[in-house]
C-alpha cells in the first residue's frame, strides 16, 4: 500500500506542475515549456515503471528496500534509539508520571556546536587580535576615503560641472585651451577678436542671454537654436566649456579690429558671483 501512495504522490505532483505551466506559460516562451513539460513527463513516467518493477520483483509493496537507505542516513545523523530499545535507556526517576530517556546527543547538533566555536575563534582573531579584518566601522571609514578620491578625479575631470556649479577661472594655461577652442570652433561666427561677425560682440558689456560665467557656460553648452548657434556638450568636456567661457569672458573691455554694434541688454555682475570670481 506504500508504494502505491508514493507512486500516487509523484504522479499527483507531476500533474500539479504540468497545469501550473499550462496556465502561466505564453507567447514564445510556450514552446519551451511544452518541451520541458514533455522531458519532465518522460523522466516521470520512466521512474514510475521502473520503481514498479523494482517492487513487484523484491515483492516489496510496503517500499521498505527504497527508504532503507535513507533511514540508514537518519540513525547516522541522529544517533537515535529505536523504539523498540527505549527501555534499555529509561532512567529510573520520573516527574508527574513523565519519564527521561538518556539519548544520546545528536551527531549534526554536535557538529554545529563544535564549528560555531571553531568560527568564533577565527572571527576573534581575525577581527580583534590580528586586526586584519575590517570592522564595520573601519570599512565605512574606508569608503568614504575611496569616495573623496573618486569625487576628486571627477573634479578633475570636470564630471560635476555644469551651469549652477561652474565658476571662472584665472589660471592661464586653462585660459590659453580656452583661446585655442575659441579660434578653432567660435572665430568664424565671433571673429578672433570676439568683434563679432554673425554672432555678437563678446567684448562690450552687453549680453542677448546674460552674462556671467554661468550664462555663458550655459549657452556654449546648450546652444542658441532660434540665433543658429548649436550646443556644444556633445563636442566640448565640461572642462573645456568651462576653459572657453572664462577666455570669453576676458575680452571684455578689448579693443576688436571691427567691432559690431551692441545687442541686448548691458550685464552688471551680481554681487555673490562677483566676489567667487
Amino acid at each position: 500500500m506504500k508504494i502505491k501512495k508514493f507512486l500516487n504522490t509523484i504522479l499527483l505532483f507531476e500533474i500539479i506542475f504540468l497545469l501550473q505551466q499550462n496556465i502561466f506559460a505564453a507567447g514564445d516562451e510556450l514552446n519551451t515549456v511544452m518541451s520541458i513539460m514533455l522531458v519532465f513527463t518522460v523522466i516521470i513516467i520512466a521512474a514510475t515503471l521502473w520503481l514498479s518493477v523494482v517492487y513487484s520483483e523484491k515483492n516489496d509493496n510496503e517500499g521498505k528496500a527504497f527508504l532503507n537507505p535513507y533511514r540508514k542516513f537518519m540513525k547516522m545523523l541522529t544517533k537515535s534509539t529505536p523504539i523498540e530499545n527505549e527501555k534499555d535507556i529509561l532512567l529510573d526517576h520520573e516527574y508527574d508520571g513523565i519519564k527521561e530517556l538518556d539519548s544520546k546527543v545528536p551527531p549534526w547538533f554536535a557538529f554545529l556546536f563544535y564549528g560555531t566555536i571553531v568560527f568564533s575563534i577565527i572571527y576573534m582573531v581575525r577581527f580583534h587580535v590580528i586586526g586584519s579584518g575590517d570592522v564595520q566601522a573601519e570599512e565605512y571609514l574606508e569608503e568614504i576615503r575611496a569616495a573623496q578620491v573618486e569625487r576628486q578625479i571627477l573634479i578633475k575631470t570636470g564630471a560635476f560641472l555644469n551651469e549652477e556649479t561652474v565658476t571662472f577661472t584665472k589660471d592661464a594655461g586653462a585660459l590659453s585651451n580656452g583661446k585655442d577652442i575659441f579660434i578653432k570652433n567660435c572665430a568664424a561666427c565671433h571673429a578672433n577678436d570676439g568683434g563679432g561677425l554673425v554672432g555678437p560682440n563678446l567684448t562690450d558689456e552687453y549680453w542677448i542671454n546674460g552674462g556671467g560665467i554661468k550664462n555663458v557656460f550655459k549657452v556654449i553648452k546648450y546652444g542658441v537654436p532660434a540665433k543658429g548657434m548649436i550646443s556644444w556638450q556633445t563636442q566640448l568636456s565640461p572642462t573645456q566649456m568651462q576653459e572657453v567661457a572664462s577666455y570669453i569672458l576676458t575680452l571684455e573691455g578689448t579693443e576688436p579690429a571691427n567691432p559690431k554694434q551692441p545687442e541686448g541688454e548691458k550685464w552688471v555682475e551680481p554681487k555673490e558671483e562677483e566676489t567667487k570670481s
